[in-house]
């Protein structure tokens, strides 16, 4: 490759062109609700994984001692998030482009965060837990190893619903959008409302306690409680907040929902929109004090979006689902089974009555159904950036038309999601993935703080304590992932 050639195009991609960065938005109270966005997405995928699954079986098992992994791995995710969105804004590129501007070749990157991506949610895990939730909403009882054949057809009946939707509206971010203010808002206000009523006031000061490391039970602290399960803490540890791929997705929504550059790159198209240009290859602008000033404006939406929406939400979800469970499940109880959607539901029936379990039951079905939309819409938007970006070919197919591109994706990964539902429990498909996340922000932290701090003009660089922040993270996770692969050896 030529080393003359501007610096991110050496991997054999085109390089940015100039043009001016948009104008951002300025908004003042409620506007707010109208101008955030991705953020609410990553959270709502959050809800349903570690928040709804794995954070309450840790917590459960050894109490929540455990809860400071989870505020440290939440700051770490969102400092994260906001430098993810940094490269969308200033280039109107996912970050997955960013990665394939570099060195060896785009190729190579673009084939190894596909496989990163399917390692990490292509497991229909949130299908297959979302079943068993849906089983007792309507029979009322735990799914045992009997009725394994029902949560196989309920989940591959669910994959099929998130066709369906993700093929309506004109514009499939703002789809996700809307879906994930109904479910946030809703889910984090019943369970406010459901833990006011029965959580007593020491399960509530053992919590905070939590967050530092304390176990108030025990008078100590414990930040690694004796006989933990370290491929379950190595899942909470990726799964709490987002997860990986979960996080660098992020910007694909940046860009279609148009911050900053994003604006002018175009979008993906829902099956009855209209076709619209996507362009494969993103912007760049000069420094002035009229681009300065626009690009600070964009940082203060970004800043709302991922510190006041997917910070305050991620915290609030992982804490107010673990405090009901914690109070109706006895410590010690193991959930991970077939019915670990239902557990909390069926604890509840038993001491609370019929009417709040089936509250609870429809809480975890809808979430995790959601979880599911999000993650393998996530997953197929990913790979279509990535052949859009990278293959001149797939661009041509079809008269250029993206959503032939999108929806031959999703419909192939459905087809594998029906086959791979038979494979493994739920749970087990779910901690797979979850480990898979904490490798893949090892893998990324620093090849992002690369992308930041080599490729990006200087102008819109990075300042040092984030560069930090991101070395920071990469140690963190390959401490975790570190103990959970030693575990199983």
């Amino acid at each position: 490759m030529n080393s003359t050639a501007p610096r991110e195009s050496r991997s054999g991609l085109d390089p940015w062109r100039v043009a001016d960065l948009p104008e951002p938005p300025r908004p003042r109270g409620l506007q707010w609700l109208r101008t955030v966005g991705p953020g609410i997405i990553a959270l709502g995928a959050s809800i349903g994984s570690g928040e709804f699954l794995l954070g309450p079986a840790a917590f459960v098992q050894h109490g929540f001692s455990l809860l400071w992994v989870v505020a440290v791995a939440i700051v770490f995710q969102t400092i994260f998030n906001t430098e993810v969105v940094r490269y969308t804004l200033a280039t109107g590129e996912p970050v997955f482009s960013g990665f394939m501007r570099t060195r060896p070749s785009s190729t190579l990157w673009a084939w190894v965060y596909t496989a990163l991506y399917f390692l990490q949610v292509g497991w229909p895990a949130w299908a297959g837990t979302a079943a068993a939730a849906i089983f007792f909403l309507f029979v009322q009882q735990l799914a045992g190893a009997a009725d394994a054949g029902m949560i196989y057809a309920i989940g591959v009946a669910t994959l099929l619903v998130v066709v369906v939707i993700l093929s309506l509206g004109r514009r499939i971010e703002h789809t996700l959008e809307i879906l994930n203010w109904v479910i946030v808002t809703t889910t984090l206000a019943t369970f406010l409302v459901l833990a006011l009523a029965f959580v007593p006031g020491r399960v509530w000061m053992s919590a905070v306690a939590g967050i530092g490391g304390f176990d108030l039970s025990n008078a100590r602290f414990d930040f690694f409680p004796a006989g933990a399960d370290l491929v379950l803490l190595g899942a909470l540890v990726a799964y709490s907040g987002s997860g990986g791929v979960t996080n660098l997705v992020l910007s694909n929504w940046a860009r279609d929902r148009g911050y900053g550059m994003g604006e002018r790159a175009g979008y993906i198209p829902a099956a009855g929109g209209p076709k619209v240009h996507l362009a494969h290859t993103g912007f760049t602008f000069a420094e002035s004090r009229e681009s300065m000033d626009r690009w600070r404006g964009w940082w203060r939406v970004v800043a709302m979006d991922q510190w006041g929406v997917f910070f305050v939400g991620a915290i609030l979800g992982m804490v107010l689902p673990a405090l009901l469970y914690v109070t109706f499940l006895p410590r010690g109880t193991d959930i991970q089974g077939l019915a670990i959607s239902a557990a909390l539901a069926n604890a509840v029936t038993a001491r609370a009555g019929a009417a709040v379990g089936l509250v609870i039951a429809f809480l975890g079905a809808w979430i995790l159904f959601k979880t599911q939309l999000d993650n393998l819409e996530g997953m197929v938007r990913a790979i279509t950036d990535i052949l859009w970006t990278g293959s001149r070919n797939v661009r041509a197919w079809r008269g250029g038309d993206v959503r032939k591109v999108y929806y031959t994706v999703l419909a192939t990964l459905v087809a594998w999601g029906i086959v791979a539902l038979g494979l493994a429990q739920p749970i087990v498909l779910l901690k797979i993935g979850a480990n898979v996340a904490g490798a893949v922000f090892v893998i990324a932290a620093p090849h992002l703080l690369y992308v930041n701090t080599c490729l990006l003009p200087e102008h819109v660089r990075p300042p040092m304590w984030r560069r930090v922040a991101l070395v920071g993270m990469t140690v963190f996770y390959g401490f975790f992932v570190a103990l959970s692969v030693g575990s199983l050896w």
